[in-house]
């Protein structure tokens, strides 16, 4: 088990670089099953959850070669076989769940363990699997495994009944080689659901969709490969925004698709951060004094993200007055509300989806556990603005979705260090 030892109350100076996208990268690398060909894949993260996807495909005969520090070859050839899985891995990574399209698309015939991942509430499959039955997918279970299979996929309208970020990414690659066409209803379109999207028509696909919540395939016989550079993560992006806003720091974040932070930047805009914007850039200047705002709410894309509400809860502790927390998506995102609390934060939980953030109260460091990956990262933003020395516990899970955190907000001027 590791942890991060921070001394905070530095405010944060300097530039740095926002990596490739973790929930583009997992659905990406999973499409490359789709086909026999050879694929290129630019800007990769090298975090934890990539790379045990990488793991996985490599551990069922897909040949894998790095040709640069970000840049990956895949094959998925004649030796690949789902059997040879590395079912270890899957059942510790929420992301495998994106095996499911590809495979049964290229397989007919297959077994997975359930997913693991974060603990922040019910994330349902049953969505995925009503999505894949819809168009042909005969899906049983045991205590271990789940069983799919399927001689012929068929097109079919299919309405998702609810906006799953990942079942709508299994049922496009799932569709990409039906018979006839998929139209899916009620389709995620968060920015890695169209950046898959992108790729998948590189590869030859027919989809029409993109951007709305009605998407529709025409299945293929056959799928080419395709080299493809995936999108900034725009989670990375507002992350490290609201930890220079939050240090009060003058911070550039570089390589930022700026429409994908439409509505985040309007509410650090409302809170009263002061920024500019610049092609492809957010520059965090000073704030002296934030102000509480009426509500912050996750919603779907192009909503507030639900992996942004904690940051900007912690940001909330600065600001002056009250503000409301809602998650309308997941109802286990407050375990990190009571470490806050140990800090010196003035916050309520009022039931599982809202939280009440009065401020600003002074933090001062503690011990202090990181519960999930997008907690973890929450809890570096309150150790960084805290005073004195903090210790975040079970930080592997940050691991999992930011490069090196570290290292780059030690370049920012952040006293950070990891110890085993």
């Amino acid at each position: 088990m590791q942890k991060f030892i921070i001394n905070g109350g530095r405010p944060l100076e300097g530039k740095i670089d926002v990596m490739g996208s973790k929930n583009a990268a997992t659905p990406i690398l999973s499409a490359c099953l789709l086909t026999k060909e050879e694929c290129i894949i630019d800007n990769i993260s090298l975090i934890t959850d990539v790379l045990k996807m990488i793991d996985i495909l490599k551990s069922m005969g897909v040949e894998t070669e790095w040709v640069g520090k970000r840049q990956l070859k895949i094959k998925a050839g004649d030796n690949v076989d789902p059997e040879k899985m590395d079912f270890a891995i899957v059942g510790k990574m929420r992301s495998s769940i994106l095996l499911i399209g590809s495979l049964l698309a290229r397989f007919k015939k297959f077994k997975i363990k359930h997913p693991g991942g974060c603990i922040i509430g019910a994330r349902p499959i049953g969505v995925h699997f009503d999505a894949l039955e819809a168009i042909g997918a005969k899906i049983t279970q045991d205590e271990n495994f789940y069983y799919f299979e399927a001689d012929q996929l068929i097109g079919k309208t299919v309405v998702l009944k609810e906006f799953s970020v990942t079942a709508t990414e299994n049922l496009i690659m799932a569709a990409t080689l039906a018979k006839g066409t998929t139209t899916i209803k009620i389709a995620a379109i968060e920015p890695h659901v169209q950046d898959l999207a992108r790729f998948l028509i590189k590869m030859g696909a027919k989809i029409k969709g993109l951007g709305i919540h009605t998407i529709q395939i025409e299945g293929v016989k056959k799928l080419r490969g395709a080299r493809h550079k995936i999108i900034p993560d725009p989670i990375e992006a507002g992350t490290f925004a609201i930890v220079a806003a939050a240090t009060k720091g003058n911070v550039e974040i570089n390589n930022v698709n700026l429409r994908e932070l439409d509505l985040v930047l309007e509410k650090l805009k409302e809170i009263g951060v002061n920024f500019e914007t610049e092609t492809n850039k957010i520059i965090i200047k000073p704030t002296p004094n934030l102000n509480a705002i009426n509500k912050i709410e996750t919603r779907i894309y192009p909503g507030i993200p639900t992996d942004l509400q904690a940051p900007l809860a912690v940001l909330a502790t600065q600001a002056k007055g009250t503000t409301l927390i809602h998650d309308t998506m997941y109802e286990g995102r407050f375990a990190y509300i009571n470490e806050l609390n140990k800090m010196g934060a003035n916050a309520i939980i009022c039931d599982p989806h809202r939280a009440l953030i009065t401020g600003p109260t002074p933090l001062y460091g503690q011990t202090i556990t990181s519960f999930d990956l997008r907690a973890g990262a929450t809890l570096i933003i309150a150790a960084l603005l805290a005073e004195g020395q903090s210790t975040i516990e079970k930080v592997e899970q940050v691991d999992r979705g930011y490069e090196r955190i570290e290292e780059r907000l030690r370049n920012l001027g952040a006293e950070i260090k990891r110890e085993k």
